[in-house]
Protein backbone atom coordinates (compact mmCIF):
# COMPACT_ATOMS: atom_id res chain seq x y z
CA UNK A 1 0.00 0.00 0.00
CA UNK A 2 1.57 3.36 -0.78
CA UNK A 3 1.99 6.33 1.13
CA UNK A 4 0.45 9.36 -0.29
CA UNK A 5 0.86 12.37 1.82
CA UNK A 6 3.81 12.80 4.71
CA UNK A 7 3.34 16.07 6.76
CA UNK A 8 5.98 16.16 9.52
CA UNK A 9 4.33 16.42 12.96
CA UNK A 10 0.89 15.05 11.62
CA UNK A 11 0.21 12.29 9.86
CA UNK A 12 1.09 9.63 6.90
CA UNK A 13 -1.25 9.01 5.16
CA UNK A 14 -1.49 6.21 2.31
CA UNK A 15 -4.44 4.00 0.47
CA UNK A 16 -4.88 1.32 -1.76
CA UNK A 17 -8.13 1.53 -4.18
CA UNK A 18 -6.70 -1.47 -5.88
CA UNK A 19 -7.21 -4.87 -3.67
CA UNK A 20 -10.87 -5.46 -3.24
CA UNK A 21 -12.31 -5.68 0.15
CA UNK A 22 -9.01 -3.65 1.70
CA UNK A 23 -11.42 -1.67 4.10
CA UNK A 24 -13.09 -5.05 5.62
CA UNK A 25 -9.21 -6.07 5.61
CA UNK A 26 -7.78 -3.90 7.74
CA UNK A 27 -10.54 -2.52 9.86
CA UNK A 28 -13.65 -4.68 10.58
CA UNK A 29 -12.53 -8.47 10.47
CA UNK A 30 -15.71 -9.73 11.18
CA UNK A 31 -16.88 -6.75 13.23
CA UNK A 32 -19.80 -4.47 12.45
CA UNK A 33 -18.67 -0.61 11.96
CA UNK A 34 -20.68 0.55 14.61
CA UNK A 35 -18.74 -1.45 16.70
CA UNK A 36 -14.83 0.06 16.34
CA UNK A 37 -13.82 1.52 18.47
CA UNK A 38 -13.73 5.41 18.71
CA UNK A 39 -11.00 7.24 20.33
CA UNK A 40 -11.45 10.13 22.63
CA UNK A 41 -7.54 11.49 21.59
CA UNK A 42 -5.11 10.96 18.88
CA UNK A 43 -1.70 10.52 19.79
CA UNK A 44 1.17 9.60 18.05
CA UNK A 45 1.33 6.41 16.22
CA UNK A 46 -2.07 5.64 15.77
CA UNK A 47 -3.73 3.89 13.18
CA UNK A 48 -6.73 4.97 11.72
CA UNK A 49 -9.44 4.71 8.57
CA UNK A 50 -11.96 8.28 7.46
CA UNK A 51 -14.94 8.00 9.09
CA UNK A 52 -16.02 9.19 5.86
CA UNK A 53 -18.30 6.84 3.13
CA UNK A 54 -16.14 4.68 0.77
CA UNK A 55 -16.72 2.45 -1.52
CA UNK A 56 -15.74 -0.73 -0.49
CA UNK A 57 -12.49 -0.50 -3.36
CA UNK A 58 -10.70 2.30 -1.31
CA UNK A 59 -9.18 2.29 1.86
CA UNK A 60 -7.11 5.20 3.64
CA UNK A 61 -4.79 4.50 6.49
CA UNK A 62 -3.79 7.02 8.77
CA UNK A 63 -0.38 7.00 10.42
CA UNK A 64 -0.21 10.07 13.33
CA UNK A 65 3.34 11.13 14.03
CA UNK A 66 1.73 13.22 16.60
CA UNK A 67 -0.83 14.09 19.27
CA UNK A 68 -3.90 15.56 16.72
CA UNK A 69 -6.88 15.86 18.98
CA UNK A 70 -9.04 17.57 15.73
CA UNK A 71 -9.03 14.25 14.24
CA UNK A 72 -11.62 12.80 16.43
CA UNK A 73 -14.98 13.34 14.34
CA UNK A 74 -12.41 12.47 10.82
CA UNK A 75 -10.84 9.42 11.72
CA UNK A 76 -11.80 5.84 13.30
CA UNK A 77 -8.21 4.80 15.46
CA UNK A 78 -8.36 1.06 15.00
CA UNK A 79 -4.52 0.47 16.57
CA UNK A 80 -1.31 1.54 17.32
CA UNK A 81 2.33 1.15 15.95
CA UNK A 82 3.85 -0.56 18.61
CA UNK A 83 6.84 -1.96 17.40
CA UNK A 84 9.00 0.30 14.48
CA UNK A 85 7.92 3.46 15.93
CA UNK A 86 11.50 4.42 13.91
CA UNK A 87 10.00 2.85 10.83
CA UNK A 88 7.39 5.47 11.07
CA UNK A 89 9.49 8.25 11.96
CA UNK A 90 11.97 7.99 8.89
CA UNK A 91 9.05 7.94 6.98
CA UNK A 92 8.10 11.46 8.13
CA UNK A 93 11.54 12.36 7.45
CA UNK A 94 11.02 11.81 3.10
CA UNK A 95 11.74 14.71 1.09
CA UNK A 96 7.82 15.41 -0.64
CA UNK A 97 6.44 18.12 -2.66
CA UNK A 98 4.63 21.36 -1.58
CA UNK A 99 1.39 19.50 -1.35
CA UNK A 100 2.90 16.63 0.51
CA UNK A 101 3.46 13.93 -1.79
CA UNK A 102 6.55 11.96 -1.25
CA UNK A 103 9.19 12.03 -4.21
CA UNK A 104 10.00 8.41 -4.03
CA UNK A 105 7.91 5.76 -3.99
CA UNK A 106 7.32 4.34 -0.63
CA UNK A 107 4.45 2.47 1.27
CA UNK A 108 4.07 -0.68 3.16
CA UNK A 109 4.86 -4.18 2.00
CA UNK A 110 4.36 -6.30 5.21
CA UNK A 111 2.33 -5.68 8.38
CA UNK A 112 0.99 -8.10 11.52
CA UNK A 113 -2.06 -6.86 13.13
CA UNK A 114 -2.34 -8.18 16.73
CA UNK A 115 -5.77 -8.29 18.57
CA UNK A 116 -5.63 -7.25 22.19
CA UNK A 117 -7.42 -9.99 24.02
Amino acid sequence: MPFHHVIKNFVIQGGNSDQPGATEDWTLRGKHSSQLDTSVKHEAFMLGTSKAKHDKEAFELFITTAPIPDLNEKVIVFGRVIRGEDVVQEIEEVDTDEHYRPKSSIGIIEVTLKQKV
